[in-house]
């Protein structure tokens, strides 16, 4: 599932993060992207680890959500800052601290920018739909499908 900032998504935040630096690179890579998340996480992860595509093996961009649900999911602290966020959505210091929480509890060596990139994507879709909705389908069992369609 790709996920698209509009232009007008990325001004508010940047007029919300002025002077954050690690948001305006986040924000400006954004922007380059034309507001594809995926592919501004990539540009940033690239630049930090000074490592290039990793070719035609598994999205660098999926692993990461797949370590961010199991670390972020379940924390009811970083869940709290998000709620508190969201009822104040002007609130500069919030938002700013969402992402360097994102920083603190994750155990992935990201730096702020790229959380930026990951706190904007989780605020797009939801957190409810990051924590289920996104997760990739595991090899359900064949015969489940089967079952439903006969009850």
């Amino acid at each position: 599932m790709e996920t698209q900032l509009t232009t007008t998504e990325i001004n508010e935040k940047q007029q919300l993060l002025q002077g954050y630096d690690p948001a305006e690179k986040a924000l400006a890579t954004l922007k380059e992207q034309d507001g594809k998340v995926d592919e501004a996480f990539d540009r940033l992860w690239s630049e930090v680890n000074e490592v290039a595509r990793f070719g035609d093996r598994k999205s660098l961009w999926e692993a990461t959500l797949k370590v961010l649900r199991q670390e972020l999911c379940g924390n009811e602290g970083f869940r709290g800052k998000l709620s508190e966020y969201i009822k104040k959505p002007e609130d500069a210091a919030l938002l700013t601290a969402l992402i360097i929480s994102v920083v603190q509890l994750t155990t992935l060596p990201i730096n702020p920018a790229i959380a930026t990139i990951i706190i904007l994507y989780i605020l797009k879709i939801g957190i409810g739909i990051f924590c289920e909705y996104t997760e990739p389908v595991a090899d359900a069992d064949p015969t489940a499908a089967k079952d439903t369609l006969h009850s």
